[in-house]
């Protein structure tokens, strides 16, 4: 049996997982073992592909010095050190490589492109997202409000859940849409919502957003690596990412942007710099910037070699393993299992009974039932909401080598990466929580 298809062991072996010693988990008496990771939505693990392609870049520093920009020992000039990795985020995105831009920091690129695809008048001017968006986004949006002269309160308007409910509902955001669209300059949602985990539906609300004359945009930080996309297909205006959840480029890793074909010869860069001049005369230093054409014209700086050889060494596991097709299916199956095995336990609440039982310590799922419409992450809900369970039931995961992270309020978010998380993750960590639970209701 493959790998894809064995979930007893990992997908890929080229992952690097702490001991428990090397997290603190200071109730296992087994250091020295790996620990239960579930947490690569926040932070994905380090790679020995990537360790080794970051330690060549130090290398060919120190032996080639300022000469490395055009002679690299490894054949990665750094003046075209994005040259293998901007086909592969493409790839991972579902675009052409002349649409896909490894640059910058995740806000810094959704100002770039609010700046160039936000253009209120005063009849169009609204921002149409979901209510709690990630709250770097939340200030993004502001702050582009302020500076076009509008007051967010009514520029910004936030798609809630229905009362009782965690997530969205498609007809609720379309009806949206077909209610205020006239008034609304751009639509920008996450492609999988942090806190919930629910992967929007992002091809029908991109139709239905541009059917009413509005600008679609999508930030990906929780959907590259982790759902399959098909973003020109899809139609979708632009999109910006970052690299270090799923797609394991290390902690602040190099970000990256999307802005689909038919914009190329429509929207120039507006915030030009010499990175995004064109290779074949930048070294001549003309005073007349010359954008590359595409996304690529909208860099600035030279990237960081360092962090686009750790993208790099990651983004080759990933073409390894057959990129998102083959690690979606594996991403159902771990998923699945966890889930399953949590609704086991008997301090599982399902959804309609929180009302009921949520005065007892327990749990639910807030993440859609529904695998279509959700990633490899599950938000476990702590019961009594606003009560101190999550945070004991964290501190306790975590000294039993079980490592998810906490988001307030009152979740904690498991997440079965597909590349190197394996059914004994998922089983060890429902076993810990089951121990945990137990232990504070003996109390």
């Amino acid at each position: 049996m493959s790998a894809q298809n064995n979930l007893d062991i990992p997908l890929s072996n080229d992952f690097i997982v702490p001991t428990n010693r090397d997290i603190g988990a200071t109730l296992r008496t087994d250091g020295e073992n790996k620990c239960t990771y579930l947490c690569g939505n926040s932070l994905g693990l380090l790679s020995q592909s990537s360790s080794t392609l970051v330690q060549e870049e130090l290398d060919a520093w120190g032996k080639r010095a300022v000469t490395g920009h055009f002679s690299h020992p490894q054949n990665r000039p750094w003046v075209k050190c994005c040259d293998e990795v901007n086909p592969l985020l493409a790839e991972l995105i579902g675009a052409s490589e002349i649409e896909v831009a490894c640059m910058g920091t995740l806000t810094s690129n959704l100002h770039l492109m609010m700046d160039s695809f936000y253009k209120p008048i005063p009849t169009r001017f609204k921002i149409l997202c979901e209510a709690h968006a990630f709250p770097s986004d939340q200030y993004a949006f502001a702050s582009q409000a302020f500076a076009h002269g509008l007051d967010p309160a009514t520029a910004i308007l936030e798609v809630s859940p229905r009362k009782g409910e965690y997530t969205l509902r498609e007809q609720d955001i379309l009806d949206i849409l077909d209610r205020e669209g006239d008034s609304i300059a751009l639509v920008l949602f996450s492609g999988v919502q942090y806190y919930t985990g629910q992967w929007f539906p992002m091809q029908a609300i991109t139709k239905k957003a541009q059917d009413k004359g509005c600008i679609c945009g999508w930030d990906l930080a929780h959907a590259i690596g982790n759902v399959p996309l098909s973003l020109h297909d899809w139609n979708v205006d632009f999109a910006v990412f970052c690299t270090y959840k799923y797609v394991n480029a290390g902690p602040g890793g190099i970000a990256g942007l999307f802005i689909h074909q038919k914009w190329h010869e429509i929207e120039q860069p507006k915030f030009a710099g010499w990175w995004g001049h064109e290779l074949a005369t930048r070294f001549a230093m003309p005073p007349k910037f010359s954008p590359i054409k595409g996304a690529q014209g909208f860099q600035q700086s030279n990237p960081s070699a360092l962090a686009v050889a750790s993208l790099l060494g990651s983004l080759r596991v990933f073409q390894k393993a057959g990129m998102m097709l083959p690690l979606r299916e594996r991403s159902l199956q771990l998923t699945g299992a966890l889930e399953k095995l949590l609704k086991q336990s008997k301090y599982f609440v399902p959804q309609f009974e929180v009302p009921q039982k949520g005065t007892k310590i327990g749990f639910t799922i807030i993440t859609p039932d529904e695998p279509s419409a959700r990633g490899a992450q599950l938000s476990l809900l702590f019961l009594p909401i606003g009560s101190e369970t999550m945070r004991t039931v964290f501190d306790y995961l975590s000294k039993y080598g079980v490592i998810g992270d906490e988001r307030e309020p009152d979740v904690i978010r498991l997440a079965p990466a597909p590349l190197y998380n394996t059914l004994k993750d998922c089983q060890q960590a429902a076993e810990v929580l089951e121990r945990v639970l137990a232990s504070m209701t003996c109390v």
